[in-house]
């Protein structure tokens, strides 16, 4: 029974049916093989297409878009060409260009499919892409003339930079490394190599404003609004020699009494009135650790008062004073102190301050030298009447209606109203209320008190104050600057923190491999906590005058406040000496140093904490050993003896050699052994000591290596303790 072959029906626009589809060779009009296409379509055309369309030859110079868009052109041609009365007839059943492409059975097979490799969706996209790069193309060469305005910090990364210019940051990364510069897009640069770069990307570089700079154009002084302000007065000079006293007795007071030791620590700042005018006094430390604040006081000033004791002379801290006063350019009015005492000679500290070239008006100069007397008041008035007449030939102005500005002479934290910073008004009227930036700190005027202790509702220029209200304790030396809002007061604060951040310079290779480091020098880590800024400031720098090859100090925390938990975990984990000048630890601090013994010495004179920072040094120092030699013998034969064991047979040669004495074991000329002598025999019997030309036995404590021609030595050693 024969098979019978399937048939295969094909739909489309004709129907076809063919017995063997495959090895079908007919030559009818619509019927035609499948021949896969080859290669690029477009590149080589086949079937009807190369019959009925004879491309133009190429221009010799074309761009990647123009060549594409040709292509395109020659197959939407090829692909209608031949069909166009087909898709008249049909035009009903295929009215979309959806239609028209959708792949069939019969439209697979007719010839057009090798025009059909790509729909026409797909040349679209193509055709899209082809666009936005050479749109792409176009604004990146428009960009390499088109000119940007760049801000530029001090300091800015890689990354912000690349933001700025509109620029790949992968980009200049390149043009770094050509330059042999490797970094990464986190790597910060500073403002100098940042224009450069602009400048090589096109753009136009605009230095940002730096927070002092604007700082500087706030502070710029209408001349409109100037009137006279009261002076301001540092009162300078050696320790005890009565700076204080003076002011004493202008305010009627007892300050002195205060202060630990009788010496001032800290700034004192306070105003009087006399003949209805105003005067403001700042009272500065005279000990040797307190330099910067007699720096900071002078610089503040207007007029510097230079109290010398007439007894002693001038001083260190005296001639340290003058150059103050002299490199803030301020006049200086002489206090000749306690000339009440028998031994006071006026004279002599006329004749010494000539050598510092501070003439008296008697001697035909213009310095005025007023001789005074604490005790009994002598020339008091008469040395506030001089200080208002140099006042008025200074002719001291400001502007009273502008923002007020002002300087911390001190800060502090209270534990009931928190963090406290004692400024001086320069200029302007500071209300409650106000918004500030101080140093890095920023807060808004929540109370002022007066050097009374009364609270006010303003303070004009000239007025030693304490303002409330600051968000942490400022630096001693810092402005104080009142804004309009507290968006700007905020914004500069950040932007000052964000300088103080990248100014730092990162650790380089160098400092990485000397921090890690295995040094020989011991350390000593010290925490301070002073109740005021400008007292851990000194104390800061006392310590770090004390230098020693041996001992290393470090200061791994000064901070202002009382001692805390923080603080004495801080100093168990780092073994460090835990100091607290005129502040005490709080319960908790107390509680938790006792558990972990950690020991907390207090202080109130700044020269007995630098004394005990010194006693710590010199307890870290290898004492100095001092060894001398008492007598040596040599080995002449080696004996063993019972319960004793190994006996060296030896003949003392120099000296004597005694028992319990220090010895050591030298062969060769090389020490062997270190360590005691045991027991000597002399005859069969025990000896304290055996004198030089005598025979003895010798053994040592945990030493039995006994070889013939050995000498043993005898010494005594020393140790003395060293301080610094």
């Amino acid at each position: 029974m024969e098979k019978t072959k399937k048939k295969l029906t094909i739909s489309g626009k004709q129907k076809k049916t063919f017995t063997n589809p495959i090895n079908f060779q007919s030559k009818k009009k619509f019927s035609k093989p499948i021949n896969k296409p080859t290669g690029n379509f477009i590149n080589k055309p086949t079937g009807n297409f190369r019959k009925n369309f004879k491309p133009k030859p190429q221009p010799l110079k074309l761009s990647d878009y123009e060549r594409r868009k040709l292509a395109e052109q020659k197959a939407m041609k090829g692909v209608r060409g031949d069909n166009i009365q087909k898709e008249k007839e049909n035009k009903s059943k295929f009215s979309t260009k959806k239609r028209e492409t959708k792949l069939t059975v019969s439209r697979a097979l007719s010839e057009d499919l090798e025009f059909k490799s790509r729909s026409l969706a797909s040349i679209k996209r193509a055709r899209e892409k082809e666009l936005r790069v050479s749109k792409s193309k176009t604004n990146d060469q428009e960009g390499i003339n088109f000119k940007r305005d760049i801000n530029i910090p001090e300091f800015i990364t890689i990354r912000d930079l690349a933001n700025r210019m509109a620029e790949q940051s992968s980009n200049i990364i390149k043009h770094l490394m050509g330059m042999g510069v490797t970094v990464t897009i986190n790597h910060t640069i500073d403002s100098d190599t940042a224009e450069y770069l602009v400048k090589e990307f096109g753009h136009n570089p605009i230095r940002e404003k730096k927070a002092e700079e604007i700082i500087k154009n706030i502070k710029e002084i209408k001349s409109e609004n100037l009137k006279n302000r009261p002076p301001i007065i540092t009162v300078m000079g050696h320790v005890d020699h009565g700076k204080t006293s003076v002011l004493d007795v202008i305010r009627s007071t007892n300050i002195v009494s205060g202060e630990f030791g009788g010496i001032t620590q800290h700034i004192g700042a306070y105003q009087i009135t006399k003949n209805k005018e105003k005067i403001t006094f700042i009272d500065t430390p005279g000990h040797a650790a307190f330099t910067e604040m007699r720096a900071r006081g002078s610089k503040l000033t207007d007029i510097v008062v230079l109290v010398v004791a007439a007894n002693d002379g001038v001083m260190p801290q005296t001639v340290e004073s003058i150059k103050h006063a002299k490199a803030a350019k301020v006049p200086i009015v002489v206090a000749i102190n306690k000339c009440d005492l028998p031994d006071a000679d006026p004279q002599k500290i006329k004749n010494q301050l000539l050598e510092h070239e501070l003439i008296s008006e008697d001697l035909s100069g213009d310095t005025i030298m007023v001789e005074i007397s604490t005790k009994t008041k002598k020339n008091i008035d008469k040395l506030l009447e001089l200080i208002l007449l140099q006042a008025e030939l200074l002719d001291l102005k400001c502007d009273f209606n502008s923002n007020s500005n002002g300087v911390v002479l001190e800060s502090k934290i209270d534990i009931g109203r928190g963090p406290i910073a004692n400024i001086i008004v320069t200029s302007g009227n500071l209300k409650k209320g106000d918004y500030f930036v101080c140093g890095t700190k920023w807060g808004k005027v929540r109370a002022i008190l007066d050097d009374t202790g009364k609270q006010i509702d303003d303070a004009l220029p000239s007025t030693p104050v304490e303002v409330l209200g600051i968000n942490g304790a400022a630096k001693s030396g810092d402005d104080f600057l009142v804004l309009d809002t507290e968006k700007e007061a905020k914004s500069l604060s950040e932007a000052r923190i964000e300088e103080t951040k990248t100014s730092k310079n990162p650790l380089t290779m160098f400092t990485q491999e000397s921090a890690f480091k295995d040094n020989k020098s011991e350390d000593l880590n010290i925490i301070v906590k002073s109740d005021v800024h400008g007292s851990s400031e000194a104390i800061k720098n006392a310590i770090n005058q004390i230098k020693h090859d041996e001992v290393k100090v470090k200061i791994i925390l000064s901070d202002v406040g009382m001692v805390t938990e923080t603080d004495v975990n801080l100093a168990k984990a780092s073994n460090a000496t835990l100091i607290a000048f005129n502040v005490k630890p709080s319960k908790e601090a107390k509680k938790i140093a006792e558990q972990n013994k950690v020991k907390v010495s207090s202080f109130n004179i700044i020269y007995e904490l630098i004394d005990f920072v010194k006693s710590q040094i010199s307890g870290l120092l290898t004492p100095d050993v001092e060894e001398k030699v008492i007598g040596s013998a040599e080995i002449l034969e080696i004996f063993k003896v019972s319960k004793v064991g190994k006996v060296a047979g030896s003949k003392v040669i120099d000296g004597e050699i005694a028992q319990d004495a220090l010895a050591r074991v030298i062969r060769d000329g090389t020490i062997i052994y270190n360590g005691k002598i045991s027991t000597i025999f002399r005859e069969k019997n025990q000896a304290k000591q055996v004198s030089a030309g005598l025979e003895c036995g010798i053994s040592l404590k945990d030493f039995n290596d006994f070889q013939k021609k050995d000498i043993i030595e005898a010494y005594s050693s020393t140790t003395t303790e060293r301080v610094i």
